[in-house]
């Protein structure tokens, strides 16, 4: 009965192991997204050079 119960906790945390990789892989793509999107569409500053869309 232990080894059942073992397998079965195993087979869990995998899955939910497996679950949340699957979930950062969207929220890092979802990133990414948004940073070139940032990078590209850039505010123009005053002297017609584009300025930075960060402050640093």
């Amino acid at each position: 009965m232990v080894p059942l119960i073992l397998v079965l906790l195993l087979a869990l945390i995998l899955f939910g192991a497996g679950f949340a990789l699957k979930a950062l892989w969207w929220i890092a793509i979802i990133v990414l997204v948004v940073w070139l999107v940032g990078f590209l569409v850039r505010p123009t500053s005053g002297g017609g050079k584009r300025g930075r869309w960060y402050r640093w």
